[in-house]
């Protein structure tokens, strides 16, 4: 730490570094980290982006409400200062983002921003990611004083990331167990006893004459295929969580579709079905995920609709993701830049990406199906790889 602080500062990062390093659990130690930056500079904005390579592959905003994160067309993906920040790992201050030749500007929807200080925050020696600060209050620039006080955060916060992650690697080690367990018992002893019992059904009911009775048969037998679909897709969530103590995907894309629900006014129907042995990487959830999140914004935001309905497959060879809704349809001058941005997700993983009129034969309101696949087996570009 700086010997040139003043006294108060260093007792302030001193209770910042306490704060970052009280908990074990990652995700909140990086918006305690970010917290504790804006604390100490007075930023009314502040990120950390997490990094692999050249690419952001992780956004924690904070200071923003939930009506401007649902403006936001898409978070940053490394480009402009935040790049810069990336390929040159040192602290980083300018007066005015938007008079800087390296800015690219801001995504659509997002609040203007002047001010900045940016910080990398490196754990055992590697970059892990970078702190963004913004406006400090008052319009001032940020000062020598503020960019040495979030610099020693920085170091506590990769020592507190670092004892985090070895506590979720602790973690997951006994967990995989129980994981693995039952997902053993469903897959050999629940399901398998629910397929005989539909197969039985199955086999008598040629036998029965009674149409009632016969339809029952046929309603149990539809019943316990579900059943079973779903219990597939349980084993699958089991299997898939890179992290034990994460969200798998399943709980992902639940989870995004319940952050939407404000914005849209309603609750979209969701289903998730996935073979047990489907292996999904890292980085092709993590897009499914956001990709979902810009498909509802864009459904909030242009289609008037009164329903939606996502549907997720998955399976060893593809990832399927399908968004339907009951608006007004594809605007001829409506933007394009969010589904291009769509079009791109799907084009770098190998994969592709369609829009297209939910029903054929309606006139004022066709709705829309948004379409979303691509491999989960594919040769992968060594520089965009993820460990693990």
């Amino acid at each position: 730490m700086s010997e040139n602080l003043p006294s108060d500062v260093v007792h302030r990062v001193l209770d910042a570094v306490v704060a970052v390093s009280s908990d074990l659990d990652l995700d909140t130690v990086l918006e305690r980290i970010v917290d504790s930056a804006m604390d100490l500079t007075g930023a009314r904005y502040g990120a950390l982006g997490v990094t692999d390579g050249p690419r952001l592959v992780r956004f924690v905003p904070r200071g923003l409400d939930d009506d401007e994160v649902a403006a936001i067309e898409h978070w940053p993906r490394g480009e402009g200062l935040l790049g810069e920040l990336i390929h040159a790992p040192h602290p980083l201050r300018v007066d005015e983002i938007g008079d800087d030749h390296r800015s690219s500007g801001f995504p659509a929807g997002h609040p203007p921003m002047h001010t900045f200080l940016g910080v990398p925050v490196r754990v055992r020696d590697a970059v892990y990611g970078n702190l963004y600060l913004t406006d400090k209050r008052g319009g001032a620039s940020f000062t020598d004083d503020d960019e040495s006080a979030v610099t020693a955060l920085a170091a506590a916060a990769g020592v507190a990331v670092d004892n985090a992650r070895l506590y979720a690697d602790a973690t997951r080690r006994g967990l995989l167990e129980d994981r693995d367990r039952i997902a053993r018992d469903l897959h050999d002893l629940v399901i398998q006893r629910l397929f005989a019992s539909a197969m039985s059904l199955m086999s008598i009911q040629g036998l029965v004459t009674d149409p009632t009775a016969r339809g029952r048969i046929e309603e149990t037998v539809t019943d316990l295929d579900d059943t079973i679909r779903q219990i597939r897709s349980t084993i699958f969530a089991l299997h898939t969580a890179a992290d034990p103590a994460a969200p798998s995907l399943d709980d992902r894309v639940r989870s995004a579709v319940d952050a939407a629900v404000r914005t849209l006014g309603f609750t979209p129907d969701v289903t998730v079905e996935a073979d047990p042995a489907a292996q999904v990487p890292a980085d092709v959830a993590d897009q499914v995920v956001a990709v979902l999140g810009e498909a509802l914004t864009n459904v909030a935001r242009h289609a008037l609709a009164g329903s939606t309905v996502v549907h997720l497959a998955v399976t060893p060879a593809e990832v399927a993701l399908t968004v339907t809704d009951d608006g007004v349809g594809i605007r001829p001058d409506g933007r394009r830049s969010g589904l291009r941005n769509l079009a791109v997700r799907a084009q770098d993983l190998g994969g592709e990406f369609t829009l297209e009129a939910a029903r054929a034969d309606a006139q004022d309101r066709p709705g829309t199906r948004l379409s979303w696949r691509v491999p989960v087996r594919r040769s992968v570009d060594p520089r965009s790889s993820r460990a693990g």
